[in-house]
């Protein structure tokens, strides 16, 4: 019986170690091979050049294909990434050059020729993969110039030259050409009609070392490069957060000193004179300030999930800097992703329970209910709605059934569980809230506020001044979310994050100081939403960028790129509006225990 309990309890990690190595990770290292060996060509995908997330199966267009496909055993992060990679007909041999060979002859239809000028006008671009290696090319050849007369001319490239460069017994490279071939003319092409496609292979030594494969690749992009290293951009945008931090500290503190003496001298006044109506400010407010605010259980689970995506985010990029994501490994950030949310669940149900626990109260059960569905819930919605699109046109990015299953597999194992089980230890380990000031049973009557006071006005102020600071890098990762870019300056998202955590708190900080300086006391929920009010000029950033600095169109790929961002922002949401509110609530303690009261 122990032993068999032992067994189950492994269960959980033993599949998310496959869901994260999974049997195509470990393609990551490439093969050996000797002079004569054949060599796998996979093919992929096709899709849109211009939009990153509509891909389909390479196999939908009339192209040459085995009679039986045989697709290759993929990784959770590849499936993800949209890849679905099968046998194909060419035959590769390991240093061994081939020219003009031919793959298949092909008879086309009307329809079938038709598919393929429509995908050539809409500029697809096929991807392969030869030894973990992404080789991609345009399926087609387009032409458009001049008024009078206009000239369009539409033909399919029926023959490929791969060049491939090996150092040893390894491969480093590996690129598709198509020069000094001329494309078949589609234009007066009558049904039905055949064509041979054949192609290339040619092999060329290097010296480049194995080990340094994924620089070869970053440096000869078949898509444009925009990214590079922007350290004017940061350095900037770090001058600007120091000053704003140095100021919000120096003033604060210089304000909250003279407070305290004011405050301190006013109290031993008024124990001498028995009189104390001098008070305002934020001193007078002191019995209402610790006031357990409406709604607390939906305000322990904004706080326990914005702790969940904070771990998470923290823990993504120091996988990244200790070099665990490469160009060879597909969906290795997904993959890492989806173990760490189930894993961090635990510090959701923690969080979410212990400080609901310690503001009184009661339904922990559905405390743990709403902490688990606030992220969970609209996800699998906004999911479900993109996924049925993508199945609807065919798209790779559908997640087959099998994929679904384990997913929610994973969910129901180890994410709900381990949200439960952190809920507990979280409920059984708090205590009281313990407040420095004690709270009248009445609450104190909130005088009139200016209308640069209210909360859209904070919520203006404290959403942009963290999104001013990271705007630059947002572009990026931007670029790398729905361009083509692998981002690899892990080092400057770190010094971000970190940037953007920092201005956040200072300015929840100085905001909640300025509202209790009011006499205003309701801070709970209005410093969640000061700061985590970035998320929403981060969606403002994506419509921008949708359309004014990228070439996406069409449905599939609108509605991706507005669900996803749509659920990024909100994740920002949480995870800013949870730092904020514990940096608030951090100063308020701290102001309110260095205060003299009876």
């Amino acid at each position: 019986m122990a032993a068999g309990g032992g067994s189950l309890s492994l269960l959980p990690g033993s599949l998310l170690l496959l869901l994260l190595l999974g049997p195509g990770c470990a393609r990551g290292g490439g093969g050996r091979y000797q002079a004569g060996d054949p060599v796998n060509l996979y093919v992929n995908k096709v899709g849109p050049y211009h939009n990153p997330q509509e891909t389909y199966h390479y196999y939908r267009l009339p192209v040459c294909r085995p009679h039986t496909v045989r697709h290759k055993s993929l990784s959770l992060g590849e499936v993800l990434d949209g890849d679905r990679m099968a046998e194909s007909l060419y035959q590769l041999s390991f240093r061994r050059n081939q020219s003009k060979k031919v793959l298949c002859d092909i008879k086309l239809d009307p329809q079938q020729i038709e598919e393929l000028k429509e995908a050539i006008e809409e500029l697809y671009y096929f991807e392969f993969v030869l030894d973990d290696i992404p080789i991609r090319g345009f399926v087609g050849y387009l032409e458009e110039s001049g008024f009078l007369p206009h000239t369009h001319k539409i033909g399919l490239w029926t023959h490929l030259d791969f060049h491939v460069e090996f150092n040893g017994d390894r491969i480093i490279h590996a690129n598709v050409s198509v020069r000094d071939v001329k494309p078949f003319s589609l234009d007066e092409l009558r049904a039905p009609s055949s064509m041979a496609h054949t192609y290339g292979v040619y092999w060329h030594e290097t010296s480049f070392p194995y080990e340094r494969r994924g620089e070869r690749l970053r440096d000869s992009s078949f898509f444009p490069r925009t990214l590079e290293i922007h350290w004017l951009s940061i350095i900037n945008s770090m001058v600007l957060v120091f000053l704003l931090t140095g100021f919000v500290v120096i003033i604060l503190m210089r304000v909250l000193r003279n407070d305290f003496a004011r405050y301190n001298l006013e109290e031993e006044a008024a124990a001498a004179d028995d009189f104390d109506q001098a008070d305002n400010g934020w001193k007078i407010i002191h019995t209402d300030v610790f006031r357990f605010p409406p709604h607390k259980s939906l305000l322990c689970a904004v706080l326990g999930v914005g702790a969940q995506f904070l771990a998470l985010g923290s823990g993504i990029i120091i996988m990244a800097l200790l070099g665990m994501f490469n160009v060879h490994r597909h969906g290795a950030i997904n993959s890492a992703a989806i173990l760490l949310y189930a894993l961090t669940c635990c510090v959701a149900g923690y969080v979410s329970s212990n400080f609901y626990r310690k503001i009184g109260g009661e339904r922990w059960v559905w405390n743990i209910v709403l902490t688990t569905s606030l992220f969970s819930a609209p996800f699998f919605l906004t999911w479900s709605v993109v996924n049925t699109v993508h199945w609807a046109n065919g798209s790779t990015h559908a997640l087959p059934v099998t994929t679904i299953l384990l997913l929610l597999t994973v969910w129901l194992l180890v994410g709900f569980p381990l949200t439960v089980i952190g809920g507990i230890f979280g409920k059984n380990s708090a205590t009281g809230f313990d407040a420095p000031c004690r709270t009248k049973n009445i609450s104190r009557e909130i005088p009139s506020q200016p209308w640069y006071k209210c909360i859209l006005v904070h919520m203006t102020i404290g959403g942009f001044l963290p999104f001013s600071a990271i705007s630059v890098e947002l572009y990026y990762i931007f670029a790398t979310m729905w361009g083509r870019e692998q981002y690899t300056l892990y080092g400057i998202l770190f010094i971000v994050f970190a940037i953007l955590l920092s201005v956040s708190a200072c300015i929840s900080i100085a905001l909640t100081y300025f509202q209790l300086s009011s006499e205003d006391y309701r801070w709970w929920w209005r410093s969640v939403f000061s700061t985590g009010s970035t998320g929403f000029f981060m969606f403002l950033y994506s419509v921008f960028y949708y359309f004014k600095r990228s070439n996406m169109s069409g449905t599939v790929q609108t509605l991706e790129f507005f669900g996803y961002s749509f659920l990024t922002c909100y994740v920002f949401f949480l995870m800013l509006g949870s730092v904020s509110f514990f940096a608030s609530l951090q100063f308020i303690r701290y102001i309110y225990v260095n205060l003299k009261m009876d």
